[in-house]
């Protein structure tokens, strides 16, 4: 177990996820679950808009993403609000949220579970639209991580909450939660015990800001 630091409680922690994967113990670096790319961000620090759709070495943002997150699972949607006929470049379903006033990200972590039910899913893989270096070995490193709730979020250093492993039988209760007020995934998550798989500190590198995207233009 691992503390961190100025916090008395501890954090489960799995190392060895990606180790297991690379020697082809365990599960395999291909999955049949599905996931939703949240893209529902307001985007202030970039001036409005949509991240996932800024170009990055000649092609969108979330093309990136996609290249990299797609090979994992077995299907992906989108999470976002608005006219969905700008993400149609994409070939890929949209969610708009399904509870009013745009709460954050737990609520496109909602609309994927409810997707995911409708085609008789067990969890769902969430990933930010605005990460174009997402790790090739997300999935596995989170199914890896695994315990007893099913709940895993991703961690580099700290959590890193719009990435997890999300069961679809909590849907009612994350549902009931947001009525409720609740806004903060880590306060969600830490009371329904979930457990965290490691990655490398520079694994979520995202785009908030004209510089960050200079940035991921050199690094690209």
């Amino acid at each position: 177990m691992r503390r961190r630091q100025n916090d008395q409680r501890e954090w489960p922690s799995v190392p060895a996820a990606r180790r297991a994967c690379r020697t082809g113990a365990g599960l395999s670096s291909r999955s049949d679950i599905p996931a939703v790319v949240l893209a529902g961000g307001l985007a202030r620090r970039m001036g409005g808009g949509d991240k996932g759709r800024l170009m990055l070495a000649g092609k969108p943002i979330l093309t990136h993403v996609l290249d990299r997150l797609s090979p994992q699972v077995g299907r992906v949607a989108i999470n976002a609000n608005g006219d969905s006929a700008r993400w149609d470049e994409f070939g890929l379903p949209v969610l708009p949220d399904t509870v009013p006033d745009y709460p954050g990200p737990l609520a496109g972590v909602l609309a994927g579970l409810d997707w995911a039910a409708d085609q008789g899913a067990e969890a769902i893989v969430s990933a930010a639209a605005d990460t174009p270096f997402l790790p090739s070995d997300l999935v596995p490193g989170l199914l890896s991580a695994r315990g007893p709730s099913g709940l895993v979020l991703a961690r580099a250093g700290r959590p890193q909450p719009t990435f997890g492993l999300w069961p679809v039988a909590l849907r009612e209760d994350l549902r009931s939660a947001l009525a409720s007020g609740t806004r903060k995934i880590l306060h969600w998550t830490d009371a329904h015990g979930a457990t965290y798989a490691d990655f490398p500190e520079d694994a979520f590198f995202n785009v908030n800001t004209p510089e960050d995207l200079q940035a991921a233009e050199v690094r690209a």
